[in-house]
């Protein structure tokens, strides 16, 4: 499988070269003599076509099993749990900011979604302190309630998500997290959805993360590719800065577009699943579990 895959790119490499060459007014040129069956005929290129877009699929199916298969391992755990008593106490990863006062603590987290959204999506939100104070700010977007979606210290800082252990995205501390503070609270305050809530394509809770990040670059923010919502765009600006803020995102509504980001890697989006390859750390780019590779945000 491997060696066709390898196969398919270098023949996709050879389609693009004579491209080129047409494009250039160059059609007789010699090379294109030397194109496999491939891509010298219409029907080879449909092949091609349907092999990649098939490709696509298996690979979104068995994310999609992979993510369900999850799930339901862990489901007796909470067979007998409903969201109103499912855990939501301190996972205990944030530093205790009592103990450290004197330190400027910036951090993100995200964790599964609650309930069958859990297979496919995640949550994210972000904490900080400034150094002196001895208690953290945690913002969020939150769906259910009426009025501002954007809330304040609703949950604890590194609080379970409703039976669900959280994972940290990022961990900024000192003088760097002192200087991203500033700029965290004025990207909270310029939000453009408040008030609006969509779980699908968005905006949502990842959007308002990803918002953030695209105005604080320094923090460096590299969101999962089941971050549903992360790559919603207004239809009047559908190119800009990915999650990262590094990089180029060209996005209609969250629903279809492609990234290229320092943080994200490269990444496809198909009706808001996400496919891609991160090169720091390497790793697939997958929807509903996130990835596979070093920093999986759906291990625990």
């Amino acid at each position: 499988m491997y060696c066709k895959v390898l196969l398919l790119i270098q023949r996709c490499v050879k389609f693009g070269d004579y491209l080129s060459t047409a494009l250039a007014g160059q059609k007789n040129d010699a090379r294109i003599g030397q194109l496999p069956p491939l891509f010298t005929s219409p029907t080879g290129a449909m092949i091609a076509l349907k092999t990649v877009c098939l490709s696509l699929l298996c690979i979104i199916l068995l994310s999609l099993v992979a993510s369900i298969a999850q799930a339901v391992s862990q489901r007796d755990a909470k067979a007998n749990e409903g969201w109103w008593s499912a855990r939501r106490d301190s996972s205990g990863i944030a530093p205790d900011p009592a103990k450290f006062a004197r330190l400027a603590i910036v951090q993100v987290y995200a964790a599964p979604t609650y309930g069958w959204k859990g297979a496919v999506a995640v949550h994210p939100w972000i904490i900080f302190k400034r150094a002196g104070e001895t208690h953290y700010s945690r913002y969020e977007v939150i769906s259910w309630g009426s009025g501002d979606k954007v809330r304040r210290n609703s949950n604890l800082a590194d609080g379970y998500w409703y039976g669900s252990r959280p994972r940290l995205l990022v961990d900024r501390r000192g003088p760097e997290a002192e200087a991203l503070i500033p700029q965290i609270e004025a990207a909270i305050a310029s939000y453009p959805w408040p008030t609006t809530y969509h779980a699908w394509p968005g905006p949502n809770s990842n959007t308002f993360i990803a918002h953030i990040g695209r105005e604080v670059p320094d923090l460096r923010l590299d969101l999962p590719a089941n971050a549903v919502g992360k790559d919603y765009r207004p239809i009047y600006r559908p190119i800009g800065l990915p999650p990262s803020g590094r990089g180029l995102q060209i996005s209609l509504l969250g629903v279809a577009g492609v990234t290229l980001g320092a943080e994200e890697g490269f990444e496809l989006n198909v009706l808001g699943l996400n496919v891609g390859l991160d090169f720091t750390p390497l790793r697939l780019r997958l929807p509903f579990i996130g990835g596979v590779g070093s920093d999986n945000l759906q291990e625990q």
